[in-house]
Formats: C-alpha cells, structure tokens, sequence
C-alpha cells in the first residue's frame, strides 16, 4: 500500500495516503472503519411489528436502524422501538425507558416532548394515511457495563422530529423490536445495519 516517507498507513491513527484501489482493499478484508453493513431487510405488508434477532451486538457497538415508506390507517400510531436481553424470546416493556425530543410542523409550530417511565423508544411520530421514514442510531447495546441510548430523526408530510433515547439498564441488548405500541397495524420497510468501528 502507498505510504508519506517512511510513515506506514495506519487507519486507526488516521495516517499516512490512501488510494482509492488502498480503500477498496481495506473494504473488503474489513479493515476500512465507518462503513455500514447491512444485517437485515424486513418489509412489513399486515401487522404491528417486526423483529430483528440476530444483531450481531458483539461485533458492533453502533446500530443504525432505518425506516422507509412506513403508513398507518389509524391516528395516534406511532413507530417505537422494544429491546430484548434474551435474543427476543421477551422484549423490554415495564418503564425503564427514556425519551427527550423535539418537532417542527409545516405550520410553523413546535415543541418538545421529555418522558422517563416510557415503555418504548420513540422512533417515528404519529400520523395517519401519511407515508412517513426516519433513521435510528443505537449504541452500547452489546455492552453490559453501559446503558444503551439513541439518537433518531424521523419525518411525514407535515412534522419533523428528532430526539433520543435511553434504556435506563446496564446490561446486553441482542433483539429490536419494531412496533406500534397501540397494537395498531403498519405497513413499512425496515433496515438494521451495523457501522463499523475504526
């Protein structure tokens, strides 16, 4: 590979010059850090959630889940997310979740939202008939010692949100869930990917 001088490239130290054939090499052995890769692809047609089971926790400490094209016929039906510390036998409900986040309509209004005792993650905000998308970034869940938290924004026809999360254990995360918390039926597609650390 090229290199400055004497200077070996070194990604973790962010030295030495790297071409484009160096980055593809890198790519594909697994060694270039920041890049997604994507675990699992679900695209719900009827119901009110999806699972995502194998998350690989133990190889990435941040996830990114991505929403597209997800609709509700019901009101007050939003996307929220459940974590599992069995593999998804049983997903965390009770009140240990955390929720702090803010929105901007078309109209001009705004506000925010702060909660502790949820039993969700807030991921995509209410709408009805409005196809809708966001992104979620998860972090920590295979860390035992850390809490696991969120950052996420999300957006329909007439309101942007962002905000984030927290899960208020410390303890491994190794499932998502993806759900309406009214049990009300959705219609979307749903990606889980792991980003690769440097």
């Amino acid at each position: 590979m090229s290199y400055i001088g004497t200077q070996p490239n070194d990604v973790k130290k962010n030295t030495g010059l790297y071409t484009p054939s160096d980055i593809l090499e890198l790519t594909k052995d697994g060694s270039w850090g920041g890049s997604l890769e994507l675990i699992q692809t679900q695209t719900l047609s009827s119901g009110n959630s999806l699972q995502f089971t194998a998350i690989k926790e133990n190889v990435y400490d941040v996830h990114f889940l991505q929403a597209t094209n997800v609709e509700c016929s019901s009101l007050n039906t939003s996307i929220s997310v459940r974590l599992s510390n069995d593999g998804g036998s049983s997903y965390e409900a009770g009140t240990k979740y955390e929720l702090a986040l803010k929105y901007l309509t078309t109209g001009g209004s705004f506000g925010e939202v702060d909660s502790t005792g949820l039993g969700y993650l807030e991921f995509l905000s209410d709408s009805q008939n409005q196809n809708r998308g966001g992104y979620m970034y998860l972090y920590a869940l295979g860390n035992a010692s850390k809490y696991s938290f969120t950052t996420f924004q999300s957006m329909e026809e007439t309101t942007f949100t962002y905000g984030n999360g927290l899960y208020d254990t410390a303890e491994t995360m190794n499932a998502i869930q993806v759900l309406t918390t009214n049990s009300n039926n959705w219609t979307g597609t749903v990606s889980l990917y792991g980003i690769k650390q440097l």
